[in-house]
């Protein structure tokens, strides 16, 4: 995939005669977006790349990275650019891009999955009692239980859990270390104690460790490893819904301000910078109650 920027960075500077600050830009922009379809949906070719893989970019853009709209649009444009390029060359044959409008990408929405799918998720684990099983009820608890990002979750040091006072103290280094405190639930701390009681010290490999959650390397779970699974047990209790590991997060958001939280309340929780990210939910809560009224009418026609 790298090769194939390089030579549409090249035919840039080239043949257009684009100046170094642009390829720079460019190069950046596209390297991230790489990075992200490798990364989060495991693609390793451009041929593999279609509209609902640039839009869940789009999305993870807006809504987890939390960039400004000019930022996102700058960044959608580079990625037209360069899939207009490789269709040209006849390197890929459609244009994933075709339809997606730049202006559009405020309206792009946080997707949720409901609360019955969420029980589901959270239950599908506790049907074994491996270590590994153990320490993946307390990974999704905690991750509906607080909304935090995935960087956040696997950033997280066993110091971090305060068990006694039912709370986890999350520090997001992208918004100078600013932390906030959440507060959990009942059976996620359950579920935390029985996997610092149990589980972790079976997954432990070294001493000085400090993170919270390991892998089976008694490392500290990735955010690849995170995925994987989430997606497993996405696949073992069949919910047909896309989900990822952020969509925890956007349901946590979604499910509180549907119980009344008010959203400045949610945007502390969520740690956003600025109220509009937060109130985006809103309005993603706005057209489900809207769907929710269409298919009652409907039913009652017939």
């Amino acid at each position: 995939m790298q090769q194939r920027i390089e030579e549409f960075l090249n035919s840039l500077q080239v043949e257009k005669g684009y100046s170094n600050n642009t390829i720079v830009a460019y190069r950046n922009d596209l390297n991230q977006f790489a990075g992200y379809l490798a990364n989060q949906l495991h693609k390793d070719s451009w041929d593999d790349i279609s509209q609902d893989d640039l839009v869940s970019y789009v999305n993870a853009l807006r809504f987890e990275r939390e960039y400004a709209s000019a930022t996102i649009a700058r960044k959608v444009a580079a990625a037209k650019s360069f899939f207009h390029h490789l269709v040209s060359r006849g390197e890929i044959a459609d244009n994933p891009c075709a339809d997606l409008d730049s202006p559009k990408v405020r309206k792009y929405l946080p997707t949720s999955i409901s609360k019955d799918e969420v029980e589901l998720l959270l239950r599908a684990p506790g049907k074994g009692s491996s270590a590994r099983c153990i320490r993946d009820c307390a990974l999704l608890e905690i991750l509906y239980a607080t909304g935090m990002r995935v960087s956040e979750v696997v950033a997280l040091d066993t110091q971090d859990v305060d068990l006694q006072d039912a709370c986890v103290h999350c520090t997001n280094k992208s918004s100078h270390a600013k932390q906030r405190r959440i507060p959990l639930y009942a059976r996620a701390v359950e579920s935390l104690r029985a996997y610092l009681d149990k589980s972790r010290p079976k997954l432990l490999r070294a001493e000085e460790e400090t993170a919270l959650f390991l892998n089976h390397r008694g490392q500290r779970l990735t955010r690849q490893g995170l995925w994987l699974i989430i997606k497993k047990y996405v696949e073992e209790v069949g919910i047909d819904s896309s989900v990822t590991p952020h969509t925890l997060r956007h349901s946590f958001a979604t499910h509180l301000l549907n119980g009344g939280a008010k959203v400045r309340e949610v945007q502390e929780l969520l740690g956003h910078a600025n109220v509009s990210t937060t109130q985006v939910y809103k309005h993603a809560n706005h057209e489900e109650h809207l769907r929710e009224a269409g298919d009652e009418i409907h039913l009652r026609a017939h």
